[in-house]
């Protein structure tokens, strides 16, 4: 007989710690899936065990034995402290931490992903200088079982997949398996295909959240059972179910969509340099635009950094013109193209090549407005502005995705005189229908791929040339090769610049220079025009002339100044209840017990315009809490969330630590 302590699976944060149970099975090991009694629910619920010979600390006759043990879903001991450590980190509950690596699914069925990226993979590569020297350095570190992180930084098409796969090979080749991170689900098939071209098919495992229940169970069972040795997919692969991992690579390491905004919050490379102390193991970041934080770290002799400058074709990087927008409204151009970008679209396609018009926004029209009263349309769910769709006849709300129709007058003065201003993707594909008639165009934006198959039809449809003109928003800008793309158009390259974000003028840069790296490849010369209200500001200005290291320069000054990550973890604590009062009174108590603590600054209070679906109100406070300090701010906002629960307060509150897009 064996005491075991167990967390249950309760959507409690005040339940949340660990039970002891009574066990007969001597084989039951940490990280076990169990089913158990608990309190008054009248079926046994699932847990996880986290100790094990564990010693009582209540009444020997309390202790209930178990119902079950569920073997074959069983996770390590290495997960289960991930997962105690991402409590302690993010301030998430310790079973949401369990539960990120698990999976849901049933009757488990060997599929073979089809292949549609066939054109996109390169023959036999001869390596260049850069190449040679970061795969040396790196193979050595995997070799030795060096934990030195390494941040590639590379330009477009400067062949560092070429590295990740010799790396992979390497850690194979040890007896060690890998775990690749791509930012997209639409970039899971392209690497896939690289990966099971060069290891076979059966080595290689994808996981992401667009996979049905059967299909992610079978590709989790062969990774956690050792018949796959790659894993592949997006953020929540970091969690895959493998043993003895010899490298981690997280590809375009700048990109947002690591940082998970959704419950249980965490950020990947944390959990990525997590797992990788646990193995041993080699982490490869790379990105022709390295995130403010990662090239700090390198300069702080934390990461060590290779450098790939030159295109694996040989091939120059695309010249690039800035067009000051205000001079075409002077002269009376209210198109999305200025003059010169439609001619450049116009001797594009009379070369036969490809173009690429980069917007990020969807919808038709973004700002609907009242030319009697002023008032703007917003969503009665959550406040923000609606965006007409013309596709759709209807108003759509980006924040939560309410559709209304179309309406005939102001909800608030009732005038028929109703403004329809700005653009988005659907304008900029009628706009480039109407001028360049003879073109083959389409779109590529959440609204034309709402399925994977639609995305793999629109990219492989250009990738084979049948599409002259594609219009998208950032989905372009991650990691796609494209071999006749002669010019980019970047439409509106301020929009990036005016999200409420430190990282505004990063992401500026970063979008800039992603887009721009799908002109000119396969041995072209490519062509990029930023369309611009800002030409003068320091992100387009270096974007433009290729200079990170100025822009980092700038960027980083600025933000020692302001004390602004990586200086410091910004922390967003919000509230919500139906009740203004109780939302608004609670976020002013907890700021005042946070304000007694050393090491932070604290803004005030404030109301968002956005609401829940269930009309909540929500407010907020942010810290900006200096390094050395985070863990006691978080353990003080777990108290007083903890607090909440324990007095019954209707108010639920959520804690964010460095999350993209303030309020």
């Amino acid at each position: 007989m064996k005491y075991i302590n167990v967390i249950v699976d309760i959507k409690s944060h005040n339940l949340d710690t660990p039970y002891t149970y009574s066990c007969d099975n001597d084989d039951v090991k940490i990280g076990d899936k169990v089913y158990v009694n608990f309190s008054k629910y009248k079926k046994p619920i699932s847990g996880y065990v986290v100790e094990v010979d564990a010693i009582p600390n209540i009444d020997l006759k309390k202790i209930k034995p178990i119902e079950s043990l569920q073997s074959d879903k069983s996770l390590n001991e290495e997960m289960i402290d991930t997962a105690l450590w991402m409590k302690k980190r993010y301030g998430i509950r310790f079973i949401d931490g369990i539960k990120v690596f698990t999976v849901i699914g049933k009757n488990p069925k060997q599929k073979i992903l089809k292949t549609i990226y066939e054109e996109s993979i390169d023959g036999d590569i001869v390596l260049n200088v850069d190449q040679i020297k970061a795969k040396e350095n790196i193979c050595k570190s995997i070799e030795n079982r060096e934990q030195m992180p390494f941040l590639i930084n590379g330009v477009t098409n400067s062949g560092k997949t070429e590295i990740y796969m010799a790396a992979i090979e390497k850690a194979l080749s040890e007896g060690r398996n890998a775990v690749m991170l791509v930012p997209e689900i639409a970039l899971t098939k392209q690497t896939k295909d690289r990966l099971a071209l060069r290891f076979t098919e059966e080595k290689v495992a994808v996981l992401h959240s667009k996979l049905k229940g059967s299909e992610k169970l079978d590709e989790w069972l062969r990774l956690r059972n050792g018949n796959a040795r790659i894993a592949i997919g997006t953020r929540s692969a970091v969690f895959a179910p493998i043993d003895n991992i010899g490298v981690i690579i997280i590809d375009e390491e700048h990109e947002s969509t690591y940082k998970s905004d959704q419950n249980p919050k965490y950020e990947t490379v944390d959990i990525a340099f997590k797992r990788a102390q646990h193995h041993k193991s080699v982490i490869i970041m790379g990105s022709a635009t390295p995130s403010v934080t990662s090239t700090y770290r390198a300069k702080q002799g934390l990461y060590k950094q290779l450098d790939m400058k030159s295109r694996i074709d040989g091939s120059n990087m695309p010249e690039i013109d800035i067009v000051d927008m205000r001079d075409e409204i002077k002269r009376g151009n209210f198109t999305p193209f200025s003059r010169q970008t439609y001619k450049q679209i116009k001797d594009t396609l009379n070369k036969n090549e490809q173009v690429i018009l980069f917007l990020n926004r969807r919808g038709f029209s973004p700002n609907i407005q009242c030319k009697e009263c002023g008032n703007r349309i917003t969503c009665d769910e959550c406040g923000v502005s609606m965006v007409y769709h013309k596709s759709a006849g209807a108003l759509v709300c980006h924040y939560c995705g309410r559709k209304v129709k179309v309406p005939n007058s102001c909800p608030e003065c009732g005038s028929k005189y109703i403004k329809f201003s700005g653009i988005g993707t659907e304008k900029v594909e009628e706009e480039t229908k109407r001028m360049f008639p003879d073109a083959v165009v389409e779109r590529l934006d959440l609204d034309t791929a709402k399925k994977q198959s639609d995305v793999d039809r629109i990219i492989s449809q250009f990738i084979k040339g049948k599409t002259n003109i594609l219009i998208g928003t950032q989905i372009l800008a991650k990691g796609l090769d494209f071999k006749n793309v002669g010019l980019v158009g970047i439409i509106m390259a301020d929009l990036s610049l005016n999200i409420p974000d430190y990282r505004s003028a990063e992401r500026t840069f970063e979008l800039i220079t992603q887009v721009a790296g799908r002109a000119g490849r396969g041995g072209k010369e490519g062509k990029v025009i930023i369309q611009t209200y800002t030409p003068d500001n320091y992100a387009i200005q270096t974007a433009a002339s290729y200079d990170y290291d100025k822009f980092y320069e700038i960027e980083i000054n600025h933000r020692k100044i302001m004390k602004y990550p990586p200086f410091s973890d910004i922390i967003v604590v919000m509230f919500m209840s139906i009740s203004k009062t109780i939302s608004k009174s609670n976020a002013m108590k907890c700021k005042v017990k946070v304000e007694a603590l050393d090491g932070s600054v604290l803004y005030d209070v404030k109301a968002t315009t956005r609401f829940t679906d269930e009309k909540k109100f929500r407010y907020y406070f942010l810290v900006k809490c200096m390094k050395g300090y985070r863990n006691q701010h978080v353990r003080e906002l777990v108290e007083y969330r903890k607090y909440l629960t324990e007095e019954n307060i209707n108010c639920q509150m959520d804690i964010d630590i460095n999350p993209y897009g303030l309020f």
